[in-house]
């Protein structure tokens, strides 16, 4: 654990093993595979001849030989057939085998492709909702029994958005939001803004609608705010923890971060994480809108609509919508950090 989304090229991945996703007979072919082929050279046809073929499902290991990774572990992915075949239960079981061969060999990175996503015909939004899927259930069955950091790698934006459903309603939200904090970017009629001057700089400020977000603050409730007042970032998501009734392991598997990060956050008080980890972890509580603004105040940030990343996550999270790697694939497609995966 965690689960790390890249935009990369995956020969070029410096982990302890790397997933081949080929054919039957594990030689040569094209694409993905056959880039790995090429990279770890003549030597790695020749130990995969050696290994009498692959069934789908399976995984085998090798070196990486030419590669910058210890080995490689290879696997058959399913063909497409209209996904009334067992597709879905067969892929999953193709990352499950190859997991439980990099555990049985000690390993703690291990990089996969998007399996059968290419010449097999897999819809690619399938097979990632697939991948991650299997991937975060094997991780949660064996957590505690030896930490493990999963990359899937998708070479190009379009790995994912060739296919995926891009949300309409997120593109136009991310449009009105940005645009208003960058007016040079595309021209769009809105509300005069009212100009502001001062010593330093001129800005514009968007006049503000009225607040609907929450009803007035009772004497009762503003006493409790008063007495959080120097609450800590830490502090503060272990309340929410109890006030949820969530367990620790489900809020560090649901904020997609490390096992050793939230024992960090939790017996520190004046832990100071990084934004991604915050977000994941106001994601992972599933708290509101106003209430993530509070979590990210607790540790110095602020959600702004200066960037993209930020009015995605505020999408989400106004459309009661926390699943991380829902949100993920979207920062993704937009080329921002995703939340959560890497230690602070």
């Amino acid at each position: 654990m965690p689960i790390q989304i890249l935009r990369n090229d995956l020969t070029h991945m410096r982990v302890d093993a790397i997933v081949n996703a080929g054919n039957h007979a594990l030689c040569p072919g094209g694409g993905v595979s056959g880039a790995i082929f090429r990279a770890g050279g003549p030597a790695l046809a020749q130990a995969c001849r050696a290994l009498g073929g692959c069934a789908t499902g399976e995984a085998k290991l090798t070196p990486g030989f030419g590669l910058p990774c210890r080995y490689v572990i290879h696997t058959v992915g399913p063909v497409w057939r209209g996904g009334r075949a067992g597709e879905r239960e067969a892929l999953a079981g193709c990352y499950r085998a190859c997991l439980t061969l990099a555990q049985a060999q000690g390993l703690e990175t291990v990089a996969f492709p998007l399996i059968s996503s290419g010449h097999f015909g897999f819809p690619r939004e399938a097979a990632l909702r697939t991948a991650l899927d299997a991937i975060t259930g094997f991780l949660l069955e064996r957590d505690g029994e030896g930490a493990m950091t999963v990359f899937l790698v998708l070479f190009g934006i379009d790995a994912v958005r060739a296919s995926r459903q891009v949300v309409p309603q997120l593109e136009s939200f991310i449009d009105d939001n940005y645009v208003q904090a960058h007016p040079d970017r595309r021209p769009v009629l809105r509300r005069a803004p009212v100009r502001q001057t001062s010593r330093d700089a001129e800005t514009f400020i968007e006049p503000e609608a009225p607040c609907a977000c929450a009803p007035c603050v009772s004497d009762e409730a503003l006493e409790d705010a008063l007495a959080r007042v120097d609450e800590s970032f830490s502090q503060m998501v272990m309340r929410k923890l109890k006030e949820k009734g969530m367990t620790p392991k489900t809020c560090y598997w649901r904020a997609n971060i490390d096992r050793k990060l939230f024992s960090k956050i939790r017996n520190d008080p004046g832990y100071q994480p990084k934004k991604t980890t915050a977000l994941a972890l106001a994601v992972a509580l599933e708290l509101t809108l106003p209430e993530t603004r509070e979590l990210l105040g607790r540790a110095g940030y602020a959600l702004t609509h200066s960037s993209r990343g930020d009015i995605i996550v505020e999408y989400y999270l106004r459309q009661g919508e926390y699943d991380i790697y829902e949100i993920n694939a979207a920062l993704f497609d937009h080329h921002q950090p995703t939340l959560g995966a890497s230690m602070d």
